[in-house]
């Protein structure tokens, strides 16, 4: 399948076929395609929170139970969903995590260039803390994950929904996310449409490319 193809065929499904289910070999890669997610200065921002049984979904779906019904009935007929959280505070324990994670994998030819990584992305965490924008900035990054994962689910023939309709207040606390320093920012249920998913035969609908782009 052409890149095109894939772009035009995924949409965001509204009914899933609660009786299917993601083979875990594809799930698996489907959770590769966010830990290899890029980030600036490679921060890695992010958390993400798998659930993959009712006991899991439930919980999740206490969040959408209120104001969200229809968001709530994807969650529990999907196979998989996954909380994509954002970390509200990058402290020198994390960066180092990074750091040292970085050194395993053989990313620092000398000693000077580990000590140049850090010192380059710890002055980008100083300047939004200065700023007290590090959430902010945290939430762009994740958004960027949101889109590997989106386009990734296409590739492999998988149905997604990103959610935004819930309440994070409520999720956050279900999840114990606060005293974590992260935040719930986006749901994404995956798994395969329902035969009556009314979204399923609807022509796909964007702007034109050239109301959408221009050049410098």
């Amino acid at each position: 399948m052409t890149l095109r193809k894939i772009l035009s065929h995924r949409y965001a499904t509204k009914s899933y076929d609660r009786t299917k289910r993601i083979p875990e070999c594809v799930f698996a890669e489907l959770l590769e395609a966010l830990r290899l997610s890029p980030s600036s200065v490679n921060c890695q921002p992010w958390h993400f929170i798998v659930a993959d049984d009712e006991k899991g979904k439930a919980r999740i779906g206490k969040s959408t139970e209120a104001a969200f019904r229809s968001n709530h009935t994807k969650i529990m007929d999907s196979s998989h969903t996954i909380v994509l959280c954002a970390r509200t505070a990058l402290p020198e324990t994390f960066l180092e995590t990074v750091l040292e994670q970085e050194q395993e994998d053989g990313r620092f030819p000398t000693e000077e260039s580990r000590l140049m990584t850090h010192k380059v992305r710890s002055g980008f965490v100083k300047l939004h803390q200065q700023y007290g924008s590090v959430s902010a900035w945290s939430q762009k990054q994740l958004y960027i994950a949101l889109g590997f994962l989106l386009l990734s689910a296409g590739f492999l023939k998988i149905d997604a929904t990103p959610i935004e309709g819930f309440d994070e207040d409520l999720l956050n606390e279900e999840l114990g996310l606060k005293e974590k320093n992260l935040t719930a920012c986006v749901i994404v249920t995956l798994g395969y449409r329902d035969a009556c998913d009314v979204n399923a035969t609807l022509p796909k609908s964007r702007l034109s490319e050239e109301v959408l782009i221009s050049r410098a």
